[in-house]
């Protein structure tokens, strides 16, 4: 699988990646420096040391295969169709609510910023919908809803925008 990511997302992973790889010689060190601690059975600060280092090498793999297996998308859209990286205003009926939300790539997904990612149900009804058009967003085969799009404010993919993290 491939996930379809853009050049800014990419170039976003690089610099993280580069961070992580500088802080390893220091993560390293301070393995050391507590492994000289003594019993490494009761010595938590080198559990601790450990812990960290091993996160650390896991969140650079993930990121090395992320670049190496993504897909490099366009942000173009149309001037009328919601695209990536726009802000859209919808209106829900079942929830008699309005919401603002921004359609993003799956690495910058961010429920709690309202930032949606694309290949969710909610973005992939949205993406390619037109201002005044009401679209059908399915969660499952059981539950979907109708979602109204009132207005589309054209966005970029500016690197302001923080990639997700575990």
């Amino acid at each position: 699988m491939h996930d379809e990511l853009t050049k800014v997302d990419i170039e976003k992973m690089k610099e993280e990646l580069a961070r992580r790889e500088a802080m390893m010689p220091e993560l390293r060190a301070e393995v050391k420096r507590t492994r000289e601690l003594g019993d490494l059975s009761e010595n938590d600060e080198y559990k601790t040391a450990k812990r960290e280092i091993n996160a650390n090498k896991s969140r650079m793999r993930y990121l090395e295969n992320m670049i190496k297996t993504a897909k490099v998308i366009s942000t173009d859209s149309a001037d009328d169709e919601v695209g990536l990286f726009d802000e859209v205003e919808v209106y829900i009926p079942k929830k008699d609510e309005t919401k603002k939300v921004r359609i993003v790539t799956t690495l910058r997904n961010d429920v709690f910023t309202n930032n949606i990612s694309k290949e969710s149900p909610f973005g992939k009804a949205l993406l390619g919908a037109k201002a005044g058009q009401t679209v059908r967003v399915v969660v499952n085969e059981k539950n979907s809803y109708d979602v109204k799009v009132l207005s589309i404010k054209k966005g970029e993919d500016d690197a302001s925008l923080s990639i997700g993290s575990f």
